[in-house]
């Protein structure tokens, strides 16, 4: 199986980007790992209760317990390519090298398109002003985010048209699948 990580910030276009290869492979996002948790406990799935469930996993498992969750379903799956959305740790990216090649591409943007989006999307978890945005984006960057972001092998640029960005995409994917 090629498994390909993506990662980016909260609201840099990773759902936008993987939505140009769904028809490619599964896609595994980490943070349902952790929203599916909170489903569990019954705790309601805000951004403050997310934040602290995935503080608490991987305070009592260690950091690599969310990634360690998704290789579990991935050693599920029956499909040729799988994708991995939302890394946040070099930790969480040993272990997918650990059973895999996985190379990661981070998408990045400008910080007033990825506020823009994040006001749009409506998710219970998402915030609701720049200094929210920018509270989150530190406790990402606590994760080891801004690492996972410097030691990826591709990047892609989510400023161009949604057009542009998945055809980027999907031609950076099959580059990949074809060299993997």
């Amino acid at each position: 199986m090629k498994v390909i990580g993506f990662c980016g910030l909260p609201g840099s276009g990773k759902s936008t980007v993987l939505k140009a290869i769904e028809d490619l492979g599964p896609i595994i996002t980490m943070g349902d790992v952790i929203r599916n948790e909170a489903n569990h406990r019954n705790i309601a799935p805000s951004d403050e209760n997310l934040g602290n469930i995935a503080l608490e996993l991987r305070k009592n498992y260690g950091p690599e317990i969310i990634a360690e969750k998704c290789v579990n379903l991935i050693k599920k799956l029956e499909s040729e390519v799988c994708f991995i959305d939302g890394l946040r740790s070099m930790a969480e990216v040993t272990v997918f090298r650990k059973y895999w090649k996985f190379p990661l591409i981070a998408t990045v943007v400008d910080e007033k398109i990825r506020y823009e989006r994040l006001s749009n999307r409506k998710r219970p978890d998402d915030p609701n002003s720049l200094s929210e945005i920018r509270e989150r984006d530190q406790r990402e960057i606590k994760f080891g985010l801004n690492e996972v972001l410097e030691n990826a092998n591709y990047k892609i640029n989510n400023n161009l048209s949604e057009v542009d960005v998945q055809q980027e995409t999907r031609s950076l994917i099959f580059k990949i699948i074809e060299n993997y």
